[in-house]
């Protein structure tokens, strides 16, 4: 698996898994454990979760699933916003190494703002890369202004990520906060990239266009989504998956290129939505 610079000179693969929706029941820890694993195998090694996903379920599944590939894997977790404080994300952190069974987190965002002041957070954030608890700090679901205040609160550290919902039925980043995030040096991390039940419906027009293209590359219109999302400098993509023919089709997303030609036409089929002025989230 190729790998691209996020921000802040974090390095991770250019594909990843989420895991929202894992941990949720014991029924079905096995096979996500499993297709953790796997994915790591394949080299997706950047794992995205939160303390959220099954109120700390899938950060003892991932904990499971890594313990003995550690050093192989981009862990990334999240703070909920009102365990945001500056002592209450020292405990959240604290409680989140414990499930991950693991002593550092390799990128630690704010799930989205809200609760606590953004200077209150980022000092805590400051604090726990001083303590050698998390290596890199960055952000989710916040829109310019919001980065804005995250990155001058931040005085010893840079922000490394503003993880975003992105896929081509919501390119709505592309206005503002793409932009900022590419000239900044802020990676994005898409989520939701097959738009959570919104990808084209294999029959219609816009999903004959990407098989249609897929077929020169010898890939699948799913590939051909994530190769267009994580084209640009520092984007990357964490598609959630369970099955090992879903992570070894999201594997192959990466390792090749769209032509611009190509990548235009792509463009054109998935206009840009209008502006509503607000920044879309999951």
């Amino acid at each position: 698996m190729e790998t691209k610079s996020l921000g802040a000179g974090a390095r991770v693969a250019r594909i990843g898994i989420g895991t929202w929706g894992m941990g949720e029941d014991p029924a079905r820890a096995a096979d996500e454990v499993r297709a953790i694993q796997a994915a790591v195998d394949l080299g997706l090694t950047l794992i995205d979760t939160a303390e959220m996903y099954g109120e700390g379920g899938a950060e003892e599944v991932v904990g499971r699933a890594i313990a003995s590939v550690r050093e192989r894997v981009f862990l990334v977790t999240k703070v909920y916003p009102w365990n945001a404080s500056y002592r209450g994300i020292l405990q959240a952190a604290e409680r989140s190494l414990r499930r991950l069974e693991t002593d550092v987190i390799d990128l630690y965002l704010l799930h989205w703002a809200g609760e606590h002041p953004i200077e209150e957070t980022m000092r805590g954030m400051e604090e726990l890369v001083d303590r050698g608890w998390v290596r890199f700090a960055g952000v989710s679901n916040l829109a310019v202004p919001e980065m804005e205040a995250a990155r001058e609160a931040l005085t010893r550290v840079p922000l490394a990520c503003n993880q975003l919902l992105y896929h081509l039925e919501d390119r709505s980043i592309e206005r503002r906060e793409l932009p900022y995030c590419l000239m900044e040096g802020v990676g994005v991390m898409a989520y939701s990239p097959f738009g959570h039940g919104h990808f084209p419906e294999p029959g219609s027009a816009k999903h004959d266009l990407l098989a249609s293209i897929g077929a020169r590359y010898g890939k699948t219109p799913r590939q051909v989504a994530l190769n267009w999302l994580t084209r640009r400098p520092h984007v990357v993509a964490i598609p959630k998956a369970v099955s090992p023919a879903h992570l070894e089709e999201n594997a192959g997303a990466a390792g090749w290129d769209l032509t611009a030609e190509d990548a235009a036409a792509i463009d054109r089929a998935f206009p840009l939505p209008e502006d509503d002025g607000t920044l879309h989230m999951l």
